[in-house]
């Protein structure tokens, strides 16, 4: 393949593939802002040297292994504010492993392999496997609280009750609409909001969430949605934290871990 047509497919390939680079990016800085110019730095560094492309692996595993290149020579994070959410981030971060969070997203949320990680990180298999088992273990034993689930499908509202409610975290309640929300949210603060988009009487969870985060602007939140494609445009602020229905278990236990852990959270603007 010709040089130019290569480089426009290369341009095409990232551009399918920079809403997960995005979105892994703020869940791993706990920030729309800072992610956005770790994403912004790692395109910048690719019309400089695109050979991450020439290797024997997927085009996202390349992304993601600039991205790391560039993730790992800044020292991650160390340009942050000295207070509010992103200074109460950088301490808990700093009681981690090192390398542990970056695995536990690349794995449950971005749904690499072991091999894959591997390869995006510079380490081994085997090295990844012990790193997400570290994870696991530091992440949920850190932070225990209360969730509030805005949810209008029954049995997925179940679902999550059992998953969270199993981590050792208190339901507050479940809403199936907006009102409902900002009913239960009034009655009692929880640390963390569980998402939808499209709720039961075709109001708005994001409209939801931005009610009451008018009040409450450091609650996290985590959407969980069929269409993560409204969220992730780039065009306003974004969540952190976005979950694609349908969910594995796995991929909720490590959000709400994180999400709690990490206290991050941005407004929408709808």
């Amino acid at each position: 393949m010709p040089t130019a047509q290569k480089e426009q497919f290369l341009s095409v390939i990232v551009a399918d593939l920079l809403p997960f680079l995005r979105r892994y990016a703020r869940a791993l800085s706990g920030s729309q802002a800072t992610g956005d110019r770790y994403a912004a730095t790692t395109l910048e560094a690719l019309l400089l040297d695109r050979s991450v492309f020439d290797g024997d692996y997927s085009h996202k595993v390349a992304l993601f292994k600039a991205f790391h290149a560039i993730w790992s020579s800044s020292g991650a994070l160390t340009e942050g504010a000295e207070d509010g959410i992103t200074a109460r981030a950088q301490r808990h971060l700093a009681r981690l492993a090192p390398n542990t969070r970056e695995v536990l997203l690349l794995r449950t949320i971005e749904e690499f392999t072991d091999d894959e990680i591997a390869v995006i990180m510079d380490s081994t298999p085997d090295e990844v496997n012990e790193l997400y088992r570290i994870a696991l273990r530091d992440m949920e034993d850190s932070v225990a609280g209360r969730v509030l689930i805005i949810e209008d499908e029954a049995i997925i509202a179940l679902d999550l009750q059992s998953i969270v409610a199993d981590m050792g975290h208190r339901i507050t309640g479940v809403a199936p609409t907006h009102r409902a929300a900002v009913d239960l949210f009034g009655r009692e603060r929880p640390d963390l909001i569980l998402s939808d988009i499209q709720l039961a009487d075709g109001s708005s969870g994001i409209e939801a969430v931005n009610e009451i985060l008018k009040s409450a602007g450091d609650v996290p939140v985590i959407f969980i949605t069929a269409f993560p494609e409204r969220l992730l445009t780039g065009e306003r602020p974004e969540p952190a934290f976005v979950i694609t229905k349908p969910y594995t278990e796995e991929q909720v236990r490590s959000a709400v871990s994180q999400a709690m852990f990490f206290s991050s959270t941005e407004t929408l603007r709808v």
